[in-house]
């Protein structure tokens, strides 16, 4: 008897699929078949849903920052936290190699997009990420701002550049050796006191614990 299952139940296990072998063989070594055999269906039944390979790896993509997005807007979203304080959890709460976003977006496909030949991977989860965290960000700063405890006239832009290099320089922090991360830690403080002319070390005491709690190293 043939199962006949909601569009949405169905169309995530095809996502669910196409993670599972995204991150076991990579994007460009998986095939439509292999998705197909792996979820038991029909071609015409994927293609009901999608209607290529790199439509399914964007709906993927898609459905894995929204879950990223979402922490990070909970995050933001509470007011009895400092806003400079919210504002350094929501960047790392981005960072792909947390433990707990490991378990939710499946570590072999996180892995997977850090090779070279999963490299259009990577371009679109970084797209996707910053086109819905940057105004989540944004509205921080200017909460910031509001509140006097930071100056810029361009929060947008400030908060570009500093997403950017967050992004690149933590997403792989826990690899580096304690100097280099202690050095890089230190740096990232620095230059966004800085971007948001702040007095020096005027956030040392806020984000060194959060940084900490983030990589279970302690920090002099």
């Amino acid at each position: 008897m043939r199962v006949v299952k909601e569009a949405n139940e169905r169309k995530n296990e095809i996502l669910d699929a196409a993670e599972r072998l995204f991150g076991s063989k990579g994007f460009d070594h998986t095939s439509t078949n292999d998705i197909l055999k792996e979820v038991g269906i029909a071609r015409g039944t994927l293609y009901y849903h999608f209607s290529s390979k790199e439509e399914i790896l964007d709906a993927m993509i898609e459905r894995m920052t929204g879950r990223l997005i979402e922490k990070a807007r909970a995050i933001g979203a509470q007011k009895d936290i400092p806003v400079l304080q919210r504002l350094t959890m929501m960047i790392l709460s981005l960072n792909v190699d947390d433990a707990e976003l490991n378990a939710k977006l499946g570590r072999e496909l996180l892995a997977q997009m850090h090779k070279p030949e999963n490299a259009l991977m990577h371009r679109k989860m970084e797209r996707s990420l910053f086109d819905g965290i940057i105004p989540l960000l944004t509205e921080l700063v200017e909460e910031g701002v509001a509140q006097g405890v930071c100056q810029t006239e361009y929060p947008k832009e400030a908060v570009e550049m500093t997403f950017l290099y967050a992004s690149t320089a933590f997403d792989d922090l826990m690899e580096y050796r304690k100097e280099e991360r202690e050095r890089k830690i230190t740096a990232f403080i620095y230059h966004l006191e800085r971007l948001l002319n702040m007095e020096r070390d005027s956030l040392k005491t806020t984000m060194l614990p959060i940084f900490c709690r983030n990589d279970g190293q302690e920090i002099s």
